[in-house]
């Protein structure tokens, strides 16, 4: 029946399971492990455990799985397992595939710890890692190869919202049995659909969008029941990123108001985006909603609008961009992004600060980039607010 239904009823309703009590909210099964009625029943169990049939915590919860069926319901896939962080899900979803002498195509833009994992620990791993501008198609034609193991991207990149055609290298990684991961975080399962586009492994840090009201960390990573059962829960189970159940519970209610939130902070990104174009104060305006945008066709074509995010070079660098910052009055100055609450974040003294000048640079993380998730207060505060601390820049 959910097969059905909107996303928006796919929100609240889907994944639901109901104790003998038929509680409305769903229930926290808070517990490290379950018991069996019979010895035999316990080594059946470990043989195979049936549908709605638990062993420990750390492989499986009954709180957990509703928000997994839930996410793999919004997403259009079959199984889902979620994780204690989004960066639990990233590592997950690459580990689970990954050996020694494999080779993986990555987009050059991504969060530093996407980076730092690529960069550092595949490496280490005996993995070979290949770097491409993710916007050229070119780049990536000529960066897969016939042994290419895996292809991994930020649909939309953090900070600087480069967009990456998810169809067109979806395709090329198939040609040669590659599989691909897809981080969809900034674009959420609101706007894209990139399971449909091609995509084999997407993954989220339910900190973000799904929880959006900054009280948890987790994530999930979304695929085929094959690859999900047979690849990411082995490994996951055994390393221990699991996440726990009164998070998934903090989750599957996030997800009940995500689509409303979503769509009301990408009415005030859009708003803002409009507010800003040509502004004095800035030396570059990203928004992919923009006609400035120069992938916009592109994330009209995927998404069908521009997102929650919006990011704006402050001319002056560093200086001027913290004069903005600590002028803010609504929004806040933090590192977070996806919350009901807006959020200003500047990416080379936070995020993305670890990385060397030329890395920044080649990725366009100036000093006096600002990167802005706007929350769900009323748009024409959050512009004016915006507005009035450039005033300081």
């Amino acid at each position: 029946m959910s097969n059905e239904w909107n996303t928006r009823t796919k929100l609240v309703h889907s994944g639901s399971k109901r104790s003998q009590w038929n509680e409305v909210s769903e229930a926290i099964f808070l517990t490290q492990g379950f018991v069996y009625d019979t010895a035999e029943q316990a080594e059946a169990r470990f043989i195979k455990a049936e549908p709605d049939e638990y062993i420990y915590a750390r492989y499986g919860n009954p709180t957990v799985a509703m928000f997994e069926e839930r996410m793999a319901a919004i997403e259009g896939c079959e199984d889902g397992f979620a994780t204690a962080s989004g960066m639990a899900a990233v590592n997950g979803a690459l580990m689970a595939f990954l050996s020694a002498g494999d080779h993986v195509v990555g987009s050059r833009a991504l969060f530093g710890s996407c980076l730092y994992i690529l960069d550092e620990v595949l490496p280490r791993m005996g993995v070979e890692v290949t770097l491409v501008d993710g916007r050229d198609l070119d780049a990536w034609k000529a960066a897969i190869r016939a042994d290419t193991k895996l292809v991994f991207f930020e649909t939309i990149s953090n900070p600087t919202l480069e967009v990456i055609d998810v169809t067109s290298v979806s395709a090329m990684a198939h040609e040669v049995g590659a599989i691909v991961v897809a981080d969809n975080v900034f674009a959420t399962p609101v706007y894209s659909q990139v399971i449909e586009q091609g995509v084999d492994i997407v993954v989220y840090s339910a900190t973000k969008h799904i929880d959006g009201q900054g009280r948890a960390l987790g994530g999930i990573i979304l695929g085929s029941h094959e690859l999900i059962r047979g690849k990411v829960e082995p490994y996951m189970k055994h390393t221990g990123g699991a996440m726990s159940p009164f998070t998934a519970w903090i989750m599957l209610k996030g997800l009940e108001t995500m689509d409303l939130r979503v769509r009301a902070q990408s009415t005030t990104a859009a708003a803002l985006a409009e507010a800003l174009d040509g502004h004095p104060k800035l030396a570059r305006l990203i928004y992919p909603g923009h006609a400035s945008h120069p992938q916009n066709d592109l994330v009209m074509r995927q998404m069908g609008n521009g997102g929650t995010m919006l990011s704006m070079d402050v001319k002056g660098g560093k200086e001027a961009a913290f004069r903005a910052l600590n002028a803010l009055k609504i929004a806040l100055i933090s590192n977070n992004l996806g919350d009901a609450k807006t959020i200003a974040t500047p990416p080379a003294a936070t995020t993305h600060q670890r990385l060397p000048d030329d890395q920044k640079q080649l990725l366009g993380i100036t000093p006096g980039l600002i990167r802005l998730s706007l929350g769900i207060e009323d748009s024409q505060d959050v512009i004016t607010d915006i507005l009035q601390a450039l005033e300081h820049a």
